[in-house]
């Protein structure tokens, strides 16, 4: 499948239930609810979401049982990047093309919305229906961990300390691996689980997103030195500003591009060993490590 007819297909019915389960519903909460609505629902890639359908579908999972599944990943995905545009995070003043969160609700309102989303996260995934208990049970604790202080919130520990001490190449690696591998990687396993996939195929689909997601972190280090802000949505020399170790940093420009391009390579041939057709995940791989934005 090519790659638009894939997000033409997909995006619309992720963009339906997120906009379902955050309903706009008056009053109550109003402001936190605002926030929460305006960060989730402005735009973005829905990388996770697709993923997770993607693996699902490979996996031999039917219709769109994994829909609140999905849209759990975004939540998860869409509240840390509300945190880590904080102040006393990354102090980034604009996401996808609008003034962040923080800026646009206040640092007060931001934190709750993040940590309403993450709350709203699980509450989404454990009302999966159609699908058996104990394999929505066993995404969710996949989801858990791969989300917390094991996973990403960890690498983004590992993040603040290294804009103090700087990172050697393994530190570097290890910290991609957490803090972007680690929820993408949670999609790709969970899509798998939910289908009742074996073993196997969880090992190959672990294996895959580690590989998309250094590829995929690699990329936005080199957007940030070498794309224009209005395309890429938000401020751009941040790595430098905030005195972040990179694998630009490390190797430079066509080193990096290099990696990223051997890490895409090695994801698309962990593909093949599913039985089922892998044509859209390849397509999606193709265009995440030749992307834009």
């Amino acid at each position: 499948m090519e790659i638009n007819s894939l997000f033409k297909e997909l995006l619309p019915k992720i963009e339906q239930r997120l906009d379902t389960l955050i309903p706009d519903n008056g009053e109550k909460y109003s402001a936190a609810k605002k926030a929460m609505r305006y960060s989730l629902l402005s735009g973005g890639k829905r990388i996770r979401p697709v993923l997770l359908l993607e693996f699902y579908k490979l996996c031999g999972g039917e219709g769109e049982n994994a829909l609140n599944f999905a849209a759990a990943t975004e939540m998860i995905h869409t509240y840390s990047l509300i945190h880590d545009d904080l102040p006393c995070m990354d102090n980034d003043d604009m996401r996808r093309g609008k003034p962040s969160c923080h800026k646009a609700f206040g640092e007060d309102t931001a934190l709750l919305a993040g940590d309403a989303l993450l709350t709203l996260a699980f509450s989404s995934a454990a009302k999966t229906e159609k699908i058996p208990a104990d394999r929505v049970l066993r995404a969710i604790s996949l989801l858990a961990d791969n989300a917390g202080i094991d996973g990403m919130v960890g690498g983004q520990v590992m993040d603040l300390e290294f804009e103090k001490t700087g990172a050697e190449p393994d530190e570097l690696k290890e910290m991609y691996l957490k803090k972007t591998s680690c929820l993408l990687k949670a999609a790709a396993v969970c899509g798998c689980v939910l289908a009742g996939a074996d073993d196997e195929y969880i090992k190959y689909a672990c294996e895959y997103a580690d590989s998309l997601g250094l590829a995929f972190q690699i990329i936005d280090d080199i957007l940030d030195c070498t794309a224009d802000e209005k395309t890429l949505g938000k401020p751009i020399g941040s790595d430098e500003k905030n005195g972040k170790t990179t694998f630009v940093t490390l190797y430079g420009i066509d080193g990096a591009r290099k990696k990223a391009a051997q890490l895409s390579e090695n994801a698309e041939n962990l593909l093949d060993n599913f039985e089922g057709d892998s044509t859209a995940l390849k397509e999606l791989t193709k265009y995440l490590l030749n992307r834009r934005y």
